[in-house]
């Protein structure tokens, strides 16, 4: 069986689209009609007339495409095993008892949190548009749940905010150090280091530019150098290394960084997920009702 064709096929039967992220198997991109990152996702899923959205990603991605979309069927391949470790490092109780610590700031939480915690929050944001979310609030004060990192990368942008971090992190890029660059860059002394504000203040001091998933791909795109060293996860080095064939990509100490969640999904997967439309993603519609207006929020702040 030819999965690819029939997974096009089903798409068409059953006015189905495919949602992708850049961390997926690249072979993923195949079959999906949009990959990109956590806000170009969270866009295509508001903005589509598909019936069916199948979600190759991780289950906080699957949830807010339900959470914008409650009428229509949304699908996670690898549901009992596509979680973010991130994510699960705050839960609403948790989320609460931050909250009760510093009354009265207002409260962004990452994309990378469930419905749940987004159900509590001010406003949502992505590595995207971070900076742009903060600055919008215009406090002197925030609350930013739950990747440590990337709040405090935030405050240093911004400069005129005091950015108050829970102490959650993506586990791929807390784990990048600053001698994984030096060591890099002694063996390709040439390259230019495009790192994720999800790694570590330390490393990001180290780094030539730091910027999301879709700000590294783009800073590729547009820049004269040829050799670069890339800070994130593998799948985003995979799609540079083919749409880029002429430019060199190196890996921080020269090995693949992989989330483990994200890879699961296989074409198969998708294939069987569509035909069986399962397993499907819920969201009671108390929890849902909250966290849109978190989400929505943020969509309207990125236009």
């Amino acid at each position: 069986m030819n999965y690819i064709e029939e997974v096009q096929k089903i798409k068409r039967e059953k006015n189905a689209i495919v949602l992708a992220h850049s961390y997926q198997n690249i072979e993923i991109d195949s079959v999906a009609d949009y990959v990109g990152d956590s806000l170009f996702l969270s866009q295509k899923a508001k903005e589509t007339n598909a019936d069916i959205i199948v979600f190759a990603g991780v289950y906080f991605m699957a949830q807010t495409a339900k959470i914008l979309n409650p009428d229509k069927k949304v699908i996670l391949p690898n549901i009992k095993k596509a979680g973010c470790e991130m994510a699960d490092m705050i839960d609403l109780q948790q989320l609460r008892e931050f909250k009760n610590k510093y009354p009265d700031i207002p409260v962004i939480c990452y994309i990378n949190s469930t419905a749940e915690v987004k159900s509590e929050c001010d406003i949502c944001c992505t590595s995207s548009n971070a900076v742009e979310i903060v600055a919008s609030l215009k406090a002197p004060k925030v609350l930013f749940v739950p990747d440590k990192n990337l709040g405090r990368w935030v405050e240093k942008q911004l400069g005129n905010v005091e950015v108050i971090t829970y102490d959650g992190y993506c586990p791929i890029h807390n784990n990048f150090a600053p001698a994984g660059i030096k060591e890099t860059r002694f063996k390709h002394s040439d390259a230019i280091v495009l790192a994720h504000p999800e790694c570590r203040e330390e490393f990001l001091d180290e780094a030539d530019f730091v910027g999301s998933t879709t700000g590294i791909m783009n800073y590729v795109k547009n820049s004269n150098d040829n050799k670069f060293i890339i800070a994130t996860e593998q799948g985003v080095v995979d799609r540079l290394k083919r749409d880029y064939p002429s430019k060199q990509f190196y890996n921080i100490y020269d090995k693949p960084s992989l989330c483990q969640s994200m890879k699961l999904n296989t074409i198969t997967d998708i294939y069987n997920a569509l035909k069986d439309e399962t397993p499907e993603i819920k969201v009671d519609d108390d929890t849902a009702q909250k966290a849109i207006k978190c989400i929505n929020r943020m969509l309207e702040v990125s236009k």
